[in-house]
């Protein structure tokens, strides 16, 4: 535990030290604001006294300064607020930003054991959760803990021992939340699954609301939703539950506390040890002093509950590096080796040997099950777990991470994934292309027939998930997005199967006709017309099947 505890801390630590300068700027104008409470609460003192002594004038000069110190107070708690939420959005956005770091680090296998929901509500869910148990409670501490400081300097202008009684206030207060330090640490675990399990269904009920609907279920989805949704509340009711009553039992234990020093402050009056007006000044500073740090310790319990939430995060390496050289264009070959690879205790692939040169063309066919989409994954780098070896140019593929591996080959599979921007940003993914590289990409992949039948041209967004398109544009969407990016490995598996034959034609003449581009294309059907265009087909067998 302590050990989980010195992670969330280091954890916390990173964030406010890298954008320490916004940080700062949020908590100075509060610091001011409680310096300025502290004096207003001794120039409180001497209106009091200007009116036990019968000094109106004098009294009216202290009421003159404590509005002007009421009205500096105001305008930098107002700054202070502001400049917190802008370093608060500076928080989060790193955080998102290395929680993006870190699944671009993970393989396609690991990326693959979670659904995108979960990641969704790491994105979401558990960010709003740093910001409410962590980022906000923080900037409070540091505020609290001013506030305590100027009311100690305050008290001592009156005399030592309220400081005295405040502290043995204090100690009392910070002893109760302790009580329930595991018990909120355990409710902030409850609740970052609920909530990740909660979203996730909810996406599930989101996507399959077509099929719902066609079934007649639309009670389904709305009590799917009414689930969901009470998941992802209840364990933040029971959270909020706890700390109520954490902060309540606190809470009763500073009243009775203030009334034994606001009787002491009078005590001290009495025996002339301070003024009168001090009476006034002495039970509101001490309650600021037993307050602030009473806060302090049900901020604490905040950050018991965060712990769940960061152990999610993921720092940066600080000397995290990828290899310099990357994988160079193809130049002779890519050769399979005494391939064997399975899912789990299921072989799928088993001392599979091919050679697939530069510039050739290759189909891979055989029945479902055999491994064709598996072998392309394997080229990829998605699923490094495997016996034998890919080597291209002889250099061994697993030397090389899957984003230098991509930087020389393109996929296209058949259910096509596309953003939901326009076709022009699906094609060109954020870069800049040529109107000539634009028109030979569009050609060559049976494109700009759709295009010219679109008002709107590449400029025609695709919906989410490409819904706007058809199935068949989709892919084409897809294969001129890797045309346009000159990869010179293309892989294909299925990546004409939503084309109609005049438009697979079309396509597949195009891919098969590109001298530089070696292709390697996975497929159920091919024509006794097209075979002869091939450089070879290897037809695969199902593992058990092999000798």
């Amino acid at each position: 535990m302590k050990r989980e505890n010195k992670k969330t801390a280091a954890t916390m630590a990173y964030y406010l030290k890298k954008h320490r300068w916004p940080v700062l700027l949020g908590v100075l104008p509060t610091i001011t604001a409680y310096g300025i409470q502290s004096g207003a609460s001794l120039v409180t003192a001497q209106v009091f006294q200007g009116v036990f002594e019968g000094d109106l004038p004098g009294m009216l000069r202290w009421m003159l300064l404590l509005m002007a110190l009421f009205f500096t107070m105001l305008a930098a708690g107002a700054l202070g607020e502001i400049l917190q939420a802008r370093a608060i959005r500076r928080l989060n956005n790193a955080l998102r930003q290395d929680m993006a770091s870190a699944l671009l680090s993970m393989t396609h296998q690991e990326y693959h054991k979670e659904g995108t929901g979960k990641y969704l509500s790491q994105f979401t869910n558990d960010v709003n959760q740093i910001e409410t148990l962590a980022w906000k409670p923080f900037f409070q501490i540091v505020e609290m803990g001013a506030m305590a400081v100027f009311s100690v300097l305050a008290l001592l202008t009156i005399h030592w021992s309220l400081v005295l009684a405040a502290l043995v206030t204090t100690v009392l207060m910070l002893f109760v939340p302790q009580l329930f330090n595991k018990r909120m640490e355990a409710l902030g675990s409850v609740c970052s699954e609920e909530q990740a399990k909660a979203t996730g269904a909810l996406k599930d009920l989101l996507s399959g609301w077509d099929v719902l609907r066609s079934f007649g279920r639309e009670r389904r989805f709305s009590e799917g939703s009414c689930h969901a949704s009470e998941q992802i509340e209840k364990p933040r009711f029971r959270l909020a539950y706890v700390k109520g009553l954490v902060n309540s039992g606190a809470g009763c234990v500073n009243v009775i506390c203030q009334l034994l020093i606001t009787g002491l402050v009078g005590l001290l009056a009495i025996w002339g040890y301070t003024q009168a007006g001090s009476l006034a000044a002495g039970g509101n500073l001490c309650g600021q002093l037993t307050n602030s740090l009473g806060t302090v310790a049900g901020l604490l319990l905040s950050f018991s509950s965060s712990r769940p939430f960061f152990e999610k995060i993921s720092l940066p390496a600080e000397d995290a590096h990828r290899a310099s050289e990357g994988l160079q264009p193809l130049r002779d070959e890519i050769a399979v080796e005494s391939l064997s690879f399975q899912y789990g205790e299921r072989p799928i692939l088993q001392d599979l040997s091919l050679e697939f040169q530069k510039g050739g063309k290759y189909a891979l066919t055989g029945p479902s099950g055999c491994g064709k989409s598996t072998l392309l994954k394997l080229l990829l780098g998605w699923l490094p777990d495997y016996d034998g070896a890919i080597r291209f140019d002889g250099k061994d593929a697993k030397d090389f991470t899957p984003e230098q591996l991509g930087r020389q080959m393109s996929y296209i599979e058949q259910n096509v994934f596309l953003f939901n921007s326009t076709i022009r940003d699906n094609i060109t993914l954020g870069e800049t292309f040529t109107e000539a590289q634009l028109e030979k990409a569009l050609r060559d992949s049976a494109l700009a027939g759709d295009l010219a039948a679109m008002p709107e041209g590449l400029d025609a967004m695709v919906g989410e998930e490409g819904g706007n398109l058809s199935g068949g544009q989709k892919q084409r969407v897809a294969i001129a997005r890797a045309l346009i990016h000159d990869r010179s490995i293309l892989l294909v598996d299925e990546g004409t199967s939503a084309l109609d034959q005049k438009n697979a034609d079309i396509v597949e003449q195009s891919l098969l006709g590109s001298p530089g581009l070696t292709l390697i294309l996975v497929s159920h059907h091919l024509t006794a017309e097209r075979k002869g265009q091939y450089t070879r087909i290897y037809e695969l067998e199902p593992a058990a099947g092999r000798t």
